[in-house]
C-alpha cells in the first residue's frame, strides 16, 4: 500500500485521465439498454415449469391470453352484445391471434326432440333478445352451458367477454396497441378492461421506466445533500459523488455489453449504488477531515498518501467483502437476481478502484482546505463526536448487559418467521387500487380466475379410460375453492353424450362412441372448435384451470393437487403460469438460503484472512447473525412477503454491513496497538473512525430510502427492510462488538 500510495500522488493526472476515460466509454453502451418484463424469463431455461409449459405450447400454441371485458348493468343487452361481437371479430383478423373465445365463437351443444345433436353459437348475432322474455331464455340458455357459464360470461351477468389467445409470435407492445385499436374501432354501451398477462407486463414496463426516470435524479439530490450535511466541504461532497455516478454508469453498461435487460430486480441496481458506492470515499474523506487539523496539517501530496496509506488496507478489504456478499446472489435460481449481483459487484468494485486511486489523486492535486471547526477545536469533541463518546462510555461501563440486551432483542424478533411468508405472483407488486390489481380482482370474480394452470395429457385421446382420468383431475380441480373455471375435452364429450340422448353427467365408456359424437359434432359445427383442448389426431389434450386467488401459497396447493393426482405419469405435464409461480417460490426459498449462508462462510473467510485470524472472521460476522432475525422476523410481524426482491436483501444486508464491524476492529487494533487500555481504545475508536462509520450507515439508509417512491411494493418494502437491516448492523458494530473486544478480550486484537 506505500508503494501505491507513492505512485498515485506522484502521478495524479494518470490516474484522474484514466478513470474518466473508462467511464466516458462505458457511457457509449447506456444507449442500449432494454426492459424485458417478462415473468417467465426470471427463471433459468432449464427450470422444470418452464421445460413443461414450453412442451405444451409446442402442441397447443401460446399459453398467453388476452381478455377484453365489457361491464355493464346487463351484459345481455343488444347493444353491449353488438358491441362486443364487434370487438371478436377484430380481435380474430389480428395476425398474432390463434383464436377468439367468445359468446359469439364458442357453442351451444343441445339435444333436440328426436334425440339429436344440435350445435349452434352460444349466442346468435341474428337473434340477439330485443324483449325481457327473449333476454331471460337467453340467460338460461348460457346458464346450462358449461362452455360459456363462468367463462366469458360472469355469473351475475354484469361482465362478458372476448379472449384471445395468442399465439408465440406475439408481442406485448404490439399486442396491446392492437387490442386498444380494435376496441376505439368498436364504441358502444358498458365499460371496456384489458386484462391477462401481456398487459401485466405492459404495466411492468412502463414502471420500471417510471422507476429509473425517479430513481437516479431523486438519489442523486439525496446523496448530495446528504455528503453535504456530512462533510460541509465541497470535496467532501464532489469526489465521492463523483464515484457514485462512475459505478452507475459502468454497472448500467454492463446489462447490454453481456447481452442482458433490465427486469423489476434489476431496477434496484442504481439506488443500490448511490447508497454503497460512496461507502469508501465517504470513509477516506472522513479520515482526511480527521487528519487536516492543526498540528497534523501537511502538503496536499503528503495528506492524501497518509489518508490513503492509513486506509487503504481496511477500505479495501471492506470492498472486497461487499463484493462478495453481492456476489452470492449468483447463487439464485432467479436469472434477475444472478444478474443484480454481477453487476452490483462490478459497480462496487469499480467505485472501490476510484476511491483507491481517483480520489487520492484528485486530493494530491487539490490545495488543501481550512480545517473543520468540529474537528479543529481544542476544547473536546462536539456534535456527533460528543455522542459517540457518550455511547463508547456507556457501552464500557455496561459490556454484559449490552450483549443481553441485543441477544433478547434479537431472539424476540425472531418469532416472526412464523409469519414469514412467499410470494411470486407479479399482480402483488401492485397496491390493491392499482389498475392492473383492480382489473385481475375483476377476472378473478367474474371469469373464474386470471392465473391459468395447465395440463397435457399424451396418449389415446379416444380411449373411455384416458377420457376418465381427464375427467376425474377436472373434477378435482374444479373443487377446489381457488379454481373458478375449468375446462377440458371430457367436459365437452359429457355435453356432447347428453345431447345426444346419453345419461347427464355420463362418459360413454366405449371408444367408438366417443369417436362417433365428435362425427355428429362435425355435421353441426367446426372440430377447430376444440383445437385448444384436443390436437387433431386425438393424441394429446389439454385440460385448463383457472386459479382465481393471487396468493401464491394457495396457487401452489392447486398446483400440487395436480401433480399428485396425475402421480409419476410421464405422459402428463403439468405446466402454465400457475406451474411457473409455484416453481419460483422454491427457487426464492432456495436462493435466499444458500446465499445467505454463502455470503456469511465468504465474510468470515475474507476477515480472517484480513486480520490472520480465524477469531476475526468470526467477530465480524456475529453481529450480522444477530441483524438477521431482526430483518426477517420483523417481515413476518409487518406481513411482508418474501419474493424475487425482498429475497435479494441478505446478501446486500451481509456484504454491506460487514463494512462497519471491518473498520471498527481494524481501527481498534491500531489504537490498542498505540498503547491504550480496551477502554480508552474503544472510546477513541468510536469517536474517530465510529464518524466514518456512522456516515457510511447513513448515506446507505439515505440512499435506500429513495426505493419507497418507486411503483411497485416489493421495491417499496424492499428499501424500508434495507434501512432496517442496516440500522441493525450499525448498533452491531457501535454497540454490540465494542462490548464483546471488552468482555472477551480476542487475541488478535491485543498488541
Amino acid at each position: 500500500m506505500r508503494i501505491l500510495s507513492v505512485v498515485v500522488t506522484r502521478f495524479p493526472w494518470l490516474f484522474i485521465v484514466l478513470f474518466l476515460g473508462i467511464t466516458g466509454a462505458f457511457a457509449t453502451q447506456l444507449v442500449h439498454v432494454q426492459i424485458d418484463p417478462e415473468v417467465k424469463n426470471q427463471l433459468p431455461d432449464d427450470m422444470p415449469a418452464r421445460l413443461d409449459t414450453s412442451t405444451i405450447e409446442s402442441h397447443f400454441g401460446g399459453s398467453e391470453m388476452v381478455l377484453v371485458v365489457v361491464q355493464a348493468p346487463d351484459v345481455l343487452d343488444e347493444g353491449v352484445l353488438e358491441r362486443l361481437h364487434g370487438i371478436s371479430e377484430g380481435l380474430e383478423e389480428l395476425d398474432f391471434v390463434d383464436r377468439v373465445l367468445s359468446p359469439f365463437t364458442l357453442t351451444r351443444i343441445e339435444g333436440n326432440e328426436h334425440g339429436e345433436m344440435v350445435v349452434q353459437p352460444a349466442i346468435d348475432l341474428d337473434a340477439l333478445p330485443s324483449t325481457a322474455r327473449e333476454r331471460d331464455a337467453l340467460a338460461e340458455s348460457l346458464k346450462r352451458n358449461e362452455l360459456v357459464y363462468g367463462n366469458v360470461v360472469a355469473p351475475d351477468f354484469s361482465a362478458i367477454s372476448a379472449i384471445a389467445m395468442l399465439g408465440t409470435e406475439a408481442t406485448d407492445a404490439i399486442t396491446m396497441e392492437s387490442v386498444a385499436a380494435v376496441i376505439e374501432a368498436n364504441p358502444g354501451p358498458g365499460e371496456v378492461e384489458i386484462g391477462g398477462n401481456p398487459d401485466v407486463r405492459t404495466h411492468l414496463s412502463q414502471d420500471i421506466r417510471g422507476d429509473f426516470r425517479r430513481f437516479l435524479p431523486v438519489g442523486l439530490g439525496i446523496v448530495l445533500g446528504f455528503l453535504f450535511v456530512c462533510f460541509r466541504q465541497l470535496r467532501g461532497v464532489i469526489l465521492p459523488f463523483s464515484v457514485v455516478v462512475m459505478s452507475v454508469i459502468v454497472a448500467m453498461a454492463l446489462i447490454p455489453l453481456l447481452g442482458w435487460k433490465i427486469q423489476m430486480v434489476t431496477v434496484t441496481l442504481p439506488v443500490i449504488l448511490l447508497a454503497v458506492a460512496n461507502d469508501y470515499g465517504i470513509h477516506l474523506m472522513a479520515r482526511y477531515q480527521e487528519e487536516n487539523v492543526p498540528g497534523k496539517q501537511r502538503d496536499k501530496g503528503r495528506l492524501a498518501r497518509v489518508v490513503l496509506l492509513d486506509l487503504g488496507p481496511p477500505v479495501a478489504a471492506a470492498g472486497i467483502t461487499t463484493m462478495a456478499g453481492l456476489l452470492c446472489l449468483t447463487t439464485h435460481i432467479v436469472v434477475p437476481g444472478r444478474q443484480l449481483g454481477v453487476l452490483a459487484a462490478a459497480g462496487v468494485g469499480f467505485a472501490l478502484l476510484c476511491s483507491l486511486f481517483f480520489i487520492p489523486a484528485v486530493l494530491a492535486v487539490m490545495p488543501v482546505p481550512k480545517p473543520l471547526a468540529s474537528l479543529a477545536d481544542e476544547s473536546g469533541p462536539r456534535g456527533l463526536e460528543r455522542l459517540l463518546e457518550r455511547v463508547a462510555r456507556m457501552v464500557a461501563g455496561n459490556p454484559w448487559r449490552v450483549i443481553a440486551a441485543v441477544a433478547l432483542f434479537s431472539l424476540g424478533s425472531a418469532t416472526g418467521f412464523a409469519w414469514l411468508t412467499v410470494d411470486t405472483n407479479p399482480v402483488n407488486y401492485y397496491a390493491a387500487d392499482a389498475p392492473v390489481a383492480q382489473t385481475t380482482s375483476l377476472l378473478n370474480e367474474a371469469f373464474g380466475g386470471s392465473t391459468e394452470l395447465s395440463v397435457l395429457f399424451e396418449g389415446d385421446i379416444l380411449d373411455p379410460d384416458m377420457m376418465a382420468r381427464i375427467d376425474a383431475l377436472e373434477r378435482d380441480l374444479a373443487a377446489s375453492e381457488d379454481v373458478g373455471f375449468t375446462s377440458s375435452i371430457a367436459g365437452v364429450v359429457r355435453m356432447m353424450a347428453e345431447a345426444a340422448g346419453g345419461e347427464a353427467e355420463r362418459l360413454p365408456d366405449e371408444r367408438n362412441e366417443i369417436s362417433q359424437l365428435f362425427m355428429l359434432y362435425s355435421m353441426g359445427g367446426d372440430p377447430e372448435d376444440f383445437e385448444r383442448m384436443v390436437d387433431f389426431e386425438y393424441e394429446h389434450a389439454l385440460l385448463t384451470a383457472r386459479i382465481n386467488t393471487l396468493s401464491t401459497q394457495r396457487t401452489s396447493a392447486v398446483v400440487d393437487l395436480a401433480k399428485s393426482t396425475v402421480g409419476e405419469d410421464g405422459n402428463v405435464v403439468v405446466g402454465g403460469f400457475g406451474a411457473v409461480f409455484a416453481d419460483l417460490v422454491d427457487a426464492v426459498v432456495e436462493g435466499q438460503v444458500v446465499s445467505l449462508a454463502l455470503s456469511l462462510l465468504l465474510v468470515f473467510v475474507l476477515v480472517a484472512i484480513t486480520f490472520r485470524s480465524p477469531g476475526a472472521g468470526l467477530y465480524a460476522v456475529v453481529p450480522l447473525l444477530m441483524a438477521i432475525p431482526v430483518l426477517f422476523g420483523l417481515m413476518g410481524h409487518l406481513s411482508i412477503e418474501l419474493n424475487v426482491v425482498t429475497a435479494m436483501l441478505s446478501s446486500i444486508m451481509v456484504g454491506v454491513g460487514v463494512d462497519y464491524t471491518l473498520h471498527f476492529l481494524w481501527r481498534y487494533r491500531a489504537e490498542r496497538r498505540e498503547g491504550l487500555e480496551p477502554v480508552e481504545a474503544v472510546v477513541r475508536t468510536l469517536t474517530t473512525a465510529g464518524r466514518g462509520i456512522v456516515f457510511n450507515a447513513l448515506s446507505v439508509i439515505v440512499g435506500f430510502s429513495v426505493l419507497l417512491i418507486s411503483n411497485f411494493l416489493p421495491v417499496q418494502f424492499f428499501g424500508f427492510l434495507v434501512v432496517v437491516s442496516i440500522g441493525a448492523c450499525l448498533v452491531g458494530a457501535l454497540v454490540l462488538l465494542p462490548s464483546m473486544v471488552l468482555v472477551f478480550r480476542p487475541e488478535f486484537l491485543e498488541p
